[in-house]
């Protein structure tokens, strides 16, 4: 038998253990194709697809994502590999082989993993890259679809790349073999587990971060993010970490305490068990808590960036097509009628129409109190509190009761809470003064130049200021909500050309464009990160998976022991249920934990709150961890159940 052949041998006997390890690299090949045959594609390197460029930068800063996190695993996964094999190295040691054929007994098993995993990704990613390329058609709006293209260049550079990362990683964990005499090897197995023990200082510690981390998580906001952000960070970490490593010998201790559950049927079995599994693989849970965290955080901001950019828009933007004109029915900027026609023609319908006329306060100047002053060169726009509200109710906006002789300032942005002052400004070119009784932060029209702040004035003194006011004086507001309005580009292109070159300033028709731009980027971010997201949530279940096979001889021989006197299967399957489902779902909880106070973050920052989105993002990752689960769980069993009754 020569070592190529006593390697692939190897590889077969043990492909239940080498199958999750496989698989996860084949998807981290298959991804970097994907995004190499894209970078390296002809027509992106030509610039025949314009729209590219957009995302290229992007797609380059998933690629090192990928290297880097797919050395970490490559490098985790052969250290395991061979503390699961010391036994077997020792008996080829006792046999004759010398300390350079077992290194390179491993060198040709890795490689030939590698060459399985680089070729099966590679082909997958060719198959799957037309697919790709499909969506990224729909997503950058390209005319022509992108082409197939297989490029030599991505090729060469995802067979190169990967295949040197394996084999750097093997080589060296390779050279760490023959550095422990025979006799311990073969004993590797036997030794005993020892005693749990835990560190009161360090559960202090691990109890200490999460709290501070939580709390500084939920104080956080946009002018603390800078400050806060690397201290969060640095304590989730440190927290994570020593939860697994000692908090959770202790709540087990604390459950040996409690009689009624620990010795309630099979729960002896489990939480005896649990306490060395925990703590054997403790950095394996800490990392896919964190690995769970980032997954759930990031798609859950991504999502929740999208629906918020939504909401902001709308608010910025009440009314789909809006245009402001000096004088009431001038239509300088564009007839009323035109407009009604076009939006028709174009199968659309006004499902709202408002126009509002009010008074325009020049050179507005606003004094608060006897310290703070601001005084702008713009225009303000003064308005009924009837016109108000009846704009109020349609945007869903709290209505008003101004003073008398008073004026409410309605504006998107408060900034610092005051509470009166005075506005000045020159009104039909006399120089005007107004109380300012209150603040309100709202928005009922589209932002123009003319109302970035409004001033609302209760009917009786707003009809008193409009009477000394002209018509061809006052200022109108005119606004258009259409329904499926998501659609209405074109014709917002039509009206714009309408309208005069020196008033374009005074319409705001481009919500569909920005609203298209907005899901444009967003679902070019969503959908890029979505791969790197799935590649760390299938390396995350990999890392649980493949654990839980370098296990199996020793839980086999338990069990078999535990079947001789009495155990059924029934029981050896609901402690094995147990055991894996809590191994696979406490980092979900804990990296669930973690993500809830990120987005409460995030809440606080966009000012809004975004549960229900959280949620959801959060029950998708629930829902595939628990598919994940079933498969390896089944897995497992079987082998379980195949090993204790032999």
């Amino acid at each position: 038998m020569t070592f190529r052949s006593l390697a692939l041998s190897n590889i077969r006997g043990n492909w239940r253990s080498y199958s999750a390890f496989f698989l996860s690299s084949v998807f981290s090949v298959m991804i970097f194709y994907i995004y190499a045959a894209f970078l390296y594609h002809p027509g992106v390197e030509s610039g025949h697809i314009m729209a590219a460029s957009k995302i290229r930068m992007g797609m380059v800063f998933c690629e090192y994502i990928i290297v880097i996190f797919s050395f970490l695993f490559v490098l985790y996964s052969n250290s395991a590999f061979l503390k699961t094999r010391q036994q077997e190295f020792g008996l080829f040691s006792l046999f004759g082989m010398t300390k350079t054929q077992l290194r390179k007994l491993v060198i040709y098993e890795n490689a030939a993993i590698a060459i399985m995993a680089i070729v099966v990704g590679i082909g997958l990613g060719m198959l799957f890259s037309k697919l790709f390329f499909m969506a990224l058609t729909v997503l950058l709006n390209v005319e022509e679809s992108i082409p197939f293209a297989a490029p030599l260049k991505a090729i060469g550079l995802t067979a190169g790349g990967f295949f040197v990362l394996f084999m750097v990683i093997s080589v060296g964990t390779a050279l760490r073999i023959g550095r422990t005499e025979i006799v311990d090897l073969l004993k590797a197995a036997r030794k005993p587990k020892g005693q749990l023990v835990f560190s009161r200082w360090l559960v202090a510690v691990a109890v200490f971060c999460l709290l501070a981390a939580y709390g500084m998580a939920f104080i956080m906001n946009s002018e603390t993010f800078l400050v806060l952000t690397l201290p969060i960070l640095i304590t989730v970490i440190i927290g994570t970490y020593f939860l697994f490593t000692q908090l959770s010998i202790l709540l087990l201790r604390f459950i040996q305490k409690r009689s009624a559950l620990y010795y309630k049927r099979t729960n002896m079995i489990v939480f005896a068990q649990l306490g060395y599994k925990i703590r054997d693989n403790a950095r394996i849970l800490f990392i896919v808590s964190i690995l769970s965290a980032v997954i759930m955080t990031a798609l859950g901001t991504v999502y929740i960036l999208q629906v918020g950019s939504k909401q902001n828009l709308l608010y910025g933007s009440p009314y789909t097509l809006a245009y402001s004109e000096k004088g009431l029915g001038t239509h300088d900027v564009i007839d009323p009628a035109e407009l009604k026609r076009i939006v028709a023609e174009d199968g659309f319908t006004i499902a709202h129409e408002s126009i509002t006329a009010g008074v325009l306060i020049h050179n507005y100047a606003i004094q608060w109190g006897k310290e703070e002053s601001w005084q702008s060169k713009s225009d303000a726009l003064i308005i009924s509190a009837t016109d108000y509200n009846r704009l109020a109710a349609f945007n869903d906006q709290p209505s008003l009761h101004p003073e008398n002789g008073k004026v409410t300032l309605v504006t998107q942005f408060i900034g610092k809470e005051k509470k009166s002052g005075v506005v000045s400004g020159t009104v039909n070119g006399k120089q005007t003064e107004i109380q300012v009784g209150g603040l309100l932060e709202a928005n009922v029209m589209n932002w123009l130049d003319s109302n970035s702040y409004t001033l609302v004035m209760d009917d009786f003194s707003y009809m008193e200021l409009r009477a000394s006011v002209p018509e061809d004086q006052l200022f109108t507001m005119y606004g258009y909500e259409l329904r499926n309005w998501e659609d209405s580009s074109e014709t917002a292109a039509k009206l714009s050309k309408l309208v005069p070159e020196e008033l374009q300033g005074q319409t705001d028709f481009r919500r569909s464009d920005r609203l298209k731009d907005i899901n444009e980027m967003v679902s070019l971010t969503l959908f890029i990160g979505m791969f790197i997201s799935l590649l760390f949530f299938i390396a995350s279940g990999s890392m649980i998976y493949f654990k839980l096979f370098t296990e199996l001889q020793d839980d086999q021989a338990q069990f078999r022991a535990l079947t001789r006197i009495g155990m059924t299967r029934g029981e050896i399957r609901r402690i094995v249920v147990t055991q894996v489902g809590i191994v696979f779902f406490v980092p979900v909880v804990v990296g669930i934990a973690h993500a809830l106070f990120a987005m409460k973050a995030l809440d606080n920052m966009m000012q809004s709150s975004n549960w229900i989105y959280s949620f959801i993002v959060i029950g998708i990752y629930i829902a595939m961890q628990t598919i994940y689960f079933l498969v390896a769980c089944s897995s497992y069993m079987k082998s379980m159940l195949r090993g204790a009754s032999a």
